[in-house]
């Protein structure tokens, strides 16, 4: 029974492995941890750690080879989990940004002027609605990445998790990603990040955990794991600068020396 004012989990991972045939080892192996509703949670970990696959498991693409993840719906329904991949392109299915945004739903009973409404104000939102007539792959990277936001919540996911948001963006598409997850935080969606670019985006997070070989090595909060060389020894390069200042990406490069 869950003590009075500690929150329940959304996601509860016990003893979680995954093994593929043909591997010579797990995965990963033993992985025990919960997500609660409104957490900001940075994964990272050398390539290979696992990270990616942790995330097709906890979004039930893929079933664990032992242990288990109990996923809690609120109310009546279902936990409802949204992916924004690595290569955003893979995720467009629709020709303008609109329509793209609907996708999700286009079989929904719901009224159309509520659907309409909801659009409106999503796109809006993430900065689309002047664009959304536009052709759905002519976005930039961080649009794009935006844009499969927008699809996500037109669906009213619960928790939303990126793979790798900042791959290939420049400055300005780096930017709109953290802003976007800014916003996302504060709106109170539970967001579970995957990066090795700390420096981007620790500063949002309540908790950060560490792969390390397929094993969960940290799982706490961010600033002891800044300060008590944790990060160097399982190959993570420390942002060494302030992580409260990433939020809005200003680098103190004063504090660096």
């Amino acid at each position: 029974m869950t003590p009075p004012n500690e929150p329940s989990a959304l996601i509860t991972l016990t003893d979680v492995s995954k093994s593929f045939a043909g591997s010579g080892q797990p995965v990963l192996s033993g992985i025990s941890f919960s997500v609660f509703d409104g957490d900001c949670i940075v994964v990272s970990g050398p390539n290979g750690s696992g990270k990616t696959v942790l995330m097709t498991l906890i979004a039930g693409l893929e079933a664990p080879s032992a242990g288990s993840i109990l996923r809690k719906g609120k109310g009546a329904d279902e936990l409802r989990i949204g992916l924004v991949f690595q290569e955003a392109d893979a995720q467009i299915l629709g020709d303008t940004v609109e329509e793209d945004a609907l996708f999700g739903i286009r079989d929904s009973k719901l009224p159309k002027e509520v659907i309409s409404q909801r659009l409106e104000t999503i796109l809006k939102q993430l900065g689309l609605y002047e664009k959304r007539r536009s052709p759905a792959r002519s976005l930039s990277g961080g649009e794009k990445r935006r844009l499969a936001v927008a699809g996500i919540l037109m669906m009213e996911a619960d928790v939303i998790i990126f793979d790798e948001p900042f791959a290939n963006l420049d400055f300005a598409g780096v930017v709109q990603v953290t802003s976007m997850i800014d916003q996302l935080k504060h709106s109170g969606k539970t967001v579970m990040v995957l990066t090795h670019e700390l420096e981007k985006v620790l500063a949002l997070a309540n908790r950060l955990l560490i792969l390390h070989r397929g094993s969960l090595v940290y799982n706490g909060e961010p600033e002891p794991a800044l300060s008590g060389g944790i990060l160097e020894q399982y190959g993570i390069r420390n942002p060494l600068c302030s992580y409260r200042a990433f939020a809005d990406l200003v680098w103190k490069a004063d504090d660096c020396r």
